[in-house]
């Protein structure tokens, strides 16, 4: 009786671990999974390169026991490649259910807010899935017609020529493939602005992005672009810095924090306070409102615009220093009063 004992034991003890081994790998009680996690399984990656990247993402917890229910359910050389939606603490079966069925067939839709630069477009872009550098994919200006647009030859990426829009992109998609659809956009966008009076002041499809690229940044309400663009118009021809500090906020990447003293002197083309002409080239992407307003200016004399306290980013136009010199008055008087805060007033 004495020498069965141990033996029971022995064996009991066995069969508990062969039960938790069974447990651990059938997972059971297991639930749905944890958060969304997106994974990218190589091409030609093995069964054991799968899971490790399983459990390095979180998605499975060993990736021991993953790559030992693979080879029980006989799919070591079923695993597809390809992009996945999926969760953290996922059972087993679960993902192999999931990689045996290869990459789901969904849409990625990019959303791309007009006027925004290509560094302000990239985060976005990773966002919604697309694979791959968009800033690099948007390097360079070899997709683009750059002798017929009037593209500078030091030209270093495609700014202003992204078109702003939703894009419906295949699963798996990469950035280049992004950059491609949006200067096709553009290049068909182009085609409906009429370029003749732009032209007749010897300004290339270049400058009239870069003018509308301007014209984004600084204007909310949609009848004052054309207002805008005539001031452009009107100190260019004058000779006069253009003064607008979106150009100087795109050179130092500043967009939302007040402009330093240190920056507002920056030695840059793009510095339009303390040089002439317009900045080396766009400083976002625009959108066709935009492009249209830049081809065609209102005609009018105005040289100055400065925000109409009050208003929803409003503007106060005038032809003169003295006008001009009012109107700043009375939006300093009511910043002052709003503690140095704009004193706009948007919902």
């Amino acid at each position: 009786m004495s020498g069965r004992g141990p033996r029971r034991v022995a064996f009991a003890a066995l069969g508990l671990l062969g039960l938790a081994v069974l447990v651990a790998l059938f997972q059971p009680l297991a639930g749905n999974g944890g958060d969304p996690v997106r994974v990218q399984v190589p091409k030609a990656a093995g069964v054991s390169d799968i899971a490790d990247l399983l459990e390095q993402r979180g998605v499975v917890s060993s990736s021991t026991l993953f790559e030992v229910r693979a080879t029980l359910a006989g799919d070591r050389d079923n695993l597809k490649p390809g992009p996945y939606e999926l969760r953290e603490d996922m059972p087993y079966g679960d993902v192999l259910d999931r990689l045996t069925a290869g990459p789901s067939q969904e849409i990625l839709r990019v959303t791309i807010p007009e006027g925004l630069s290509r560094r302000e477009i990239t985060p976005l872009v990773s966002r919604a899935g697309v694979g791959g550098n968009y800033l690099r994919a948007s390097a360079g200006t070899s997709p683009i017609d750059g002798r017929g647009f009037g593209v500078p030859a030091g030209a270093e990426s495609l700014e202003g020529f992204l078109f702003p829009a939703t894009y419906e992109l295949r699963g798996g998609a990469q950035a280049a493939a992004l950059v491609r659809r949006q200067v096709t956009a553009f290049e068909q966008n182009i085609s409906r602005v009429d370029l003749a009076y732009a032209r007749s002041k010897n300004l290339t499809v270049f400058d009239v992005v870069t003018i509308a690229s301007m014209i984004e940044r600084e204007v909310q309400v949609a009848r004052e672009r054309r207002l805008v663009a005539a001031v452009i118009y009107n100190r260019l021809k004058a000779g006069q810095p253009l003064g607008i500090d979106a150009t100087i906020r795109y050179a130092t990447g500043n967009w939302s924090q007040p402009l330093k003293q240190s920056e507002l002197a920056i030695g840059s083309g793009y510095n339009t306070r303390t040089r002439a002409g317009l900045p080396p080239g766009p400083i976002g992407n625009p959108g066709l409102a935009s492009l249209q307003a830049a081809a065609r200016p209102a005609r009018v004399g105005y040289l100055f615009y400065v925000v109409k306290p009050g208003t929803c980013g409003e503007h106060a136009f005038s032809s003169t220093d003295a006008e001009f010199a009012r109107d700043q008055q009375r939006y300093n008087e009511a910043r002052d009063a709003a503690g140095g805060k704009s004193p706009t007033d948007c919902p």
